[in-house]
């Protein structure tokens, strides 16, 4: 039986989760995760596990914070002056906005907290800093 090798198109099913158990993302029999080995579509800790696999195996693969989003980084935290958004502009906690730097570099980012005079923002990835495991399954080789 073929085993998936490097240029191989596969399907796969997982549930990843983190390490207190909460599931923050999986496949579904409707929309499996498709991906090239090595076009770089998928995190390379994740494609070197399913290297090898042959379709129908199944295992669990721990992707390590440094190789998944990469530690939470203090610099990626900005407090903002809360005059910089529109007067009125409804600002809460957990709210995304898209914030534009440098006149033509935008960031998603995250709001943290808000103050009578300022507003901090998180641009780090919400997995940052987190071991990722993902139970997957091959499906399929192409």
């Amino acid at each position: 039986m073929k085993r998936a090798e490097h240029g191989d198109t596969v399907s796969v099913h997982y549930v990843g989760t983190l390490d207190n158990g909460r599931i923050f993302d999986s496949t579904t029999d409707e929309n499996p995760l498709v991906f090239t080995i090595g076009a770089n579509q998928v995190f390379p800790a994740l494609e070197n596990e399913v290297m090898g696999m042959k379709a129908g195996e199944a295992k669990n693969v721990v992707v390590p914070a440094a190789e998944a989003f990469g530690p939470r980084l203090k610099e990626n935290i900005i407090e903002v002056g809360r005059e910089s958004f529109p007067a009125g502009k409804e600002i809460s906690v957990g709210q995304k906005l898209r914030i534009e730097f440098n006149g033509n570099r935008d960031r998603v980012m995250i709001v943290t907290e808000v103050a009578e005079t300022a507003v901090t923002l998180d641009g780090n990835h919400p997995l940052a800093g987190l071991d990722l495991t993902f139970a997957l399954r091959l499906d399929v080789i192409v």
